[in-house]
């Protein structure tokens, strides 16, 4: 059994929730969390990230394209309205005035006019810097010391999003730098979704709130099991920081580039889901397979990511590769995933005192990946067995309502 104080405050959100009290479970959850002031992230951003798939390899057209898949795939519909340009899109200098520049070969029209064309769509433009003198890449100048002009650079173009990295600085804390250009943005007072990006390493889940909109709580992910799964462990102890206005991020999704299978996929969107983590798409959605739309799309598990509530939810049990992970959702209701780490098929049973319920509470269960609801009541417990590095995804709500 994992125990520790944010499970237990959330073990007395649940029992609040599937009692009706759900007006109280914000407050438990979210104590002392003081918010950037910026109206942004109520509920967790969706989208896409051009990096997981194409790194330095981005231009215009991509991005173009990239919108117009998000509106023919309907995916703009389920709420996937951000599309990020990651490192890569400037000159490696700065113009006579001291701005960034987009580069001439591969963003010829310009950013403002990408961020016009963007929007045309419905959809939003980000864009990527670094707190640094130059960008991870090291291909384009970082806003260290140009956090204004830079401010007001995205403000004019229309940006809608900074994702704002930690590479190559002058060695003072991110706690220092990243309010800058926090300060910057908001005297734009144009609204722009603000991205930390220093990689956990100064523990940003503890002062990320009243600087940012998220921030990343992990190293970059890659596309393997071992990284999606040890993400999941990293982010998971910060889950009491996380709520509406601010969100812990074990960065972008891995889903449809390849290499994982159907079964790994669904688990690590599925986890992303209940953290409430950043949905921010990183694969190309102009040749998605079929099993990837089939992931993606899934409006029961988005449902999740985008409640209400805004309640990360957390890992309550783990034993031999076996976990049970809950939160709790708004109207009655509570997510749980029975997680197979395993490389073998296992049964896993979730007791109601594992999931903070009273054993004799009987609900109603929902299986998310099936749509479809099961033919009876539950009361103590629930046993699925589940593939290797798979995983159940149901909503159960209090069978007395």
């Amino acid at each position: 059994m994992v125990s520790s104080s944010g499970v237990l405050v959330l073990f007395l959100a649940l029992a609040l929730a599937l009692n009706g009290c759900f007006a109280n479970v914000g407050n438990l959850n979210h104590i002392s969390r003081s918010l950037l002031q910026n109206g942004l992230a109520r509920t967790p951003p969706m989208g896409w990230n051009s990096w997981n798939h194409f790194g330095c390899d981005i231009d215009e057209k991509i991005v173009r394209e990239t919108a117009d898949a998000l509106i023919s795939s309907g995916f703009k519909k389920l709420g996937y309205e951000y599309v990020n340009i990651d490192d890569c899109w400037a000159e490696q200098n700065r113009d006579k005035n001291g701005r960034l520049v987009a580069k001439a070969s591969t963003f010829p029209s310009g950013i403002k006019a990408l961020a016009d064309y963007v929007h045309s769509k419905g959809l939003k433009l980000g864009i990527y810097s670094d707190a640094g003198f130059r960008t991870c890449s090291g291909k384009q100048p970082g806003s260290l010391g140009y956090e204004q002009i830079d401010a007001d650079t995205f403000a004019e173009w229309g940006v809608d999003y900074l994702k704002y990295d930690n590479c190559n600085t002058d060695s003072s804390k991110p706690e220092s730098r990243y309010p800058r250009m926090r300060d910057a943005l908001l005297r734009t007072e144009h609204p722009i979704f603000y991205s930390l990006c220093e990689w956990g390493r100064d523990h940003p889940a503890t002062w990320g709130a009243k600087v940012g909109n998220s921030w990343r709580t992990t190293q970059d992910i890659n596309n393997s099991w071992i990284s999606i799964a040890s993400r999941v462990d990293l982010n998971d102890k910060w889950a009491h920081y996380a709520g509406p206005g601010g969100w812990n991020d074990p960065d972008m999704l891995e889903v449809g580039n390849g290499k994982l299978s159907r079964e790994e996929y669904r688990s690590h969107f599925s986890l992303w889901a209940l953290m409430k983590a950043p949905l921010l798409i990183g694969c190309d959605v102009r040749s998605m397979s079929s099993g990837t739309v089939e992931i993606l799309n899934n409006v029961e598990v988005i449902a999740v990511n985008q409640d209400p509530l805004g309640v990360q939810g957390k890992k309550v049990y783990s034993n031999d590769n076996l976990e049970i992970w809950t939160g709790p959702l708004s109207n009655n209701r509570m997510v749980v995933i029975l997680l197979n780490r395993r490389e073998s098929r296992a049964s896993i049973t979730a007791k109601w005192e594992d999931i903070g319920l009273e054993s004799s509470h009987e609900v109603q269960i929902r299986n998310l990946w099936k749509y479809k609801s099961l033919a009876r009541t539950y009361k103590g417990s629930l046993t699925s067995s589940v593939k290797p590095h798979a995983c159940k995804m149901y909503v159960l709500t209090s069978a007395y309502n």
